[in-house]
């Protein structure tokens, strides 16, 4: 595997120099943000990521005011205790995308954000108390806890709300192929604790964080 040094002239080199490449690099998240985030917005994002999963982004943002309107402006409480009865109801509201299990979605992680909020103070606040070095049981646990939050949908959702995480893009992922990091796309514990070990190498050499490093992996490769 090859030190991050290595790369980053790689993918300078591509991208036509240094400050080329820097300009492409997303802003390193804000810890300090993340614990102001209100609730609502939480649940906001997590409705909007898993709406666009597998359909058209601009449709969700088109329709995204309808949505504020139809759930009441996403306050958790409220979504959290939306009855089976509401829940057939706005799959006729046409002021939304109508599908059934993403509209049962928002009344799960609803109720996973309020389940945290005594511990926490808030889920912004929860996001910002998890280790800084283990990213890869954070995707655990919004898979396992939320509803429709695993794999990309979750990762997309961290980046979005200003959690710091890589993103494993076709790209990124060829990228740790080359530097035999796996051999395919991390999907088992295995290979997904070796992405962990490799990301938090670089990490190390570089002070930078995961969401700049992978955009980083992935300029790296033709």
């Amino acid at each position: 595997m090859d030190s991050f040094e290595s790369i980053f002239d790689r993918a300078a080199s591509r991208k036509g120099g240094v400050d080329e490449l820097e300009a492409l690099l997303p802003t390193k998240p804000s810890k300090a943000k993340l614990t102001k985030i209100e609730d609502a917005a939480v649940l906001a994002e997590m409705t909007k990521c898993v709406f666009r999963s597998g359909f058209v982004w601009q449709i969700i943002e088109a329709k995204w005011p309808g949505f504020e309107t139809a759930f009441n402006q996403f306050d958790v409480a409220e979504c959290a205790m939306l009855s089976d009865e509401d829940l057939e109801k706005l799959q006729q509201n046409t002021d939304i995308v109508r599908n059934g299990k993403k509209i049962a979605a928002v009344r799960d992680n609803a109720q996973y954000v309020l389940s945290l909020r005594d511990e926490h103070g808030s889920f912004g606040k929860f996001l910002a108390a998890w280790p800084d070095d283990d990213f890869v049981e954070l995707w655990a646990h919004l898979k396992k806890n939320g509803n429709r939050l695993g794999g990309q949908t979750g990762r997309f959702f961290l980046r979005f709300i200003g959690r710091d995480t890589p993103m494993f893009s076709r790209d990124v992922v060829k990228a740790m192929i080359a530097e035999g990091v796996v051999d395919k796309e991390p999907t088992s514990k295995k290979a997904l604790g070796q992405t962990q070990e490799a990301f938090n190498t670089w990490r190390e050499e570089s002070g930078r964080p995961y969401c700049q490093i992978s955009r980083v992996l992935a300029c790296s490769v033709p």
